[in-house]
């Protein structure tokens, strides 16, 4: 019985010693600089959020945190490098629903396990995408491109910037949820499909805002809608497509924020804290609408579901649309 009792004494004891030492790590981290790796190319939306959080976070807590772009393999290069890092808090890694949501369901054999291999640190931003049509195309409206693809089933086409993209994804979910039938054509990004568009040799595009204002802006195409839960300050008179028509549609592209799993959960609430009062600083808000997105501030504990339940939503749209990489 005495042996039984400073074993549990002496666990205990222990499970303290390292309550402490883990508070005390958080207390004084970070001490040297950190590091974001962002698994696509320099220049992106994922670099270029990564890069006004990095800035912010340098300031509050007093160390460099470093971009770093690890591109390859449709990102899978960099997400892989970020789960096998030291999972001590100096090495996170901006994600978003490409790599942590639609990923799983792309990829038979994915190399990283966007749940088991990752812990939450907070969400950063959403970029919602704008609905395009030719300046030709009789379509004025969401109700009217939706009626017009009824009456002629297959024969309009859809842009995309490649297979399984965000224009691909969002244009299938809005493809099921409306009965509507309308033939892909991907292309090679969305720079070289925007000829096709204004052309009206393949009219409608659903685009990231952020890149499709220059062409709204311009007058060479028209915007029909934006989808995200709200209208977009930079096209307040473009209504939401929920509201143009489609009751509970919405897209958008998140970014978050990523920790390599069994970082220690002090650390991540230390930086999921300092995330949250940088998404309040107004220079902050104020970059990320210029770049054509919105804050996206969401309680630790949410993440985690939020992230499942994506997961699941894009598995059934790549299932019943039957995306596959080509």
């Amino acid at each position: 019985m005495l042996e039984r009792r400073l074993a549990v004494a002496f666990a205990g004891a222990l499970a303290s010693a390292s309550l402490t030492a883990g508070l005390v790590a958080a207390e004084n981290f970070p001490t040297r600089p950190v590091t974001i790796i962002v698994a696509t190319s320099p220049g992106g939306g994922t670099d270029i959020i990564s890069r006004i959080m990095a800035g912010q976070l340098s300031e509050q807590l007093g160390q460099p945190f470093i971009v770093e772009d690890i591109p390859g393999a449709g990102s899978l290069t960099g997400t892989v490098a970020a789960a096998k890092a030291r999972p001590d808090g100096y090495t996170l890694q901006t994600g978003l629903n490409a790599s942590m949501a639609v990923n799983p369901s792309l990829f038979a054999n994915l190399p990283y396990d966007p749940v088991r291999d990752f812990t939450p640190v907070g969400m950063l931003a959403e970029f919602p995408f704008a609905v395009v049509v030719s300046n030709n195309f009789p379509a004025h409206s969401i109700k009217e491109l939706i009626a017009l693809a009824k009456a002629r089933p297959g024969e309009i086409n859809y842009a995309s910037a490649g297979n399984g993209t965000g224009q691909h994804l969002s244009t299938e979910l809005f493809k099921l949820m409306t009965g509507i039938n309308i033939a892909h054509v991907p292309y090679r990004g969305a720079a070289p499909a925007y000829s096709d568009v204004m052309s009206g040799q393949v009219p409608v595009f659903f685009d990231n805002l952020a890149s499709a204002m220059g062409q709204i802006k311009g007058g060479t195409v028209r915007a029909l809608a934006v989808t995200g839960r709200q209208r977009s300050p930079l096209l307040p008179d473009v209504p939401t497509v929920a509201e143009a028509g489609v009751p509970g549609y919405e897209y958008y592209v998140w970014f978050g924020l990523w920790a390599p799993k069994n970082t220690p959960q002090s650390i991540v609430e230390k930086l999921h804290a300092e995330v949250e009062k940088a998404l309040a600083d107004p220079a902050v808000k104020e970059r990320i609408l210029a770049d054509a997105g919105e804050p996206m501030d969401m309680p630790l504990a949410d993440i985690d579901p939020f992230l499942k339940s994506e997961i699941a939503k894009w598995a059934d749209v790549v299932k019943r649309s039957g995306i596959e990489l080509q």
